[in-house]
């Protein structure tokens, strides 16, 4: 066989795998929403470096968990998960600088106090809003002073 057709060959294996992985990506997403909630929500995952760190992804609402899975990844696991109770929110701002490049449009940066520091979340106002209403929502006879560790 020439050289040229294994050339052929393999770039048709490298279509191929690149169109089983968009696919995958595909069947991933809908296999995450199929109950609702969920909804474009980025993770700061090096808050320490200033306007960098950020990991595009999506969140999903699990009872009294707030789930958070990466976009490109084929795991039908969450990357990391926040116990409502542990999460307490602490303000918004527009991204700014790099920020602006690195996270989806119109998306706002939050800032939340979680059970390992501060936790940087980015996402539209609209879930925002629902963000919200998910932390205040706590069962009853919740304390509200003290949030678990």
């Amino acid at each position: 066989m020439a050289w040229w057709q294994w050339l052929v060959d393999v770039a048709g294996v490298l279509l191929i795998a690149v169109v089983l992985y968009g696919l995958g990506l595909v069947v991933r997403r809908r296999f995450l929403g199929r109950d609702g909630g969920t909804f474009e929500l980025s993770h700061r995952a090096r808050p320490r470096e200033d306007g960098r760190g950020w990991v595009l992804g999506i969140g999903r609402y699990s009872g009294e968990q707030l789930e958070w899975f990466r976009i490109f990844s084929l795991s039908p696991r969450p990357k990391v998960v926040w116990a409502r109770t542990a999460l307490s929110y602490e303000g918004r701002r527009d991204p700014g600088g790099d920020e602006q490049v690195a996270l989806y449009p119109g998306h706002l940066v939050i800032r939340c106090d979680g059970p390992d520091g501060v936790v940087e979340l980015a996402m539209s106002p609209a879930s925002l809003t629902g963000f919200q209403s998910w932390l205040e929502a706590r069962p009853p006879g919740t304390d509200w002073t003290n949030r678990a560790s």
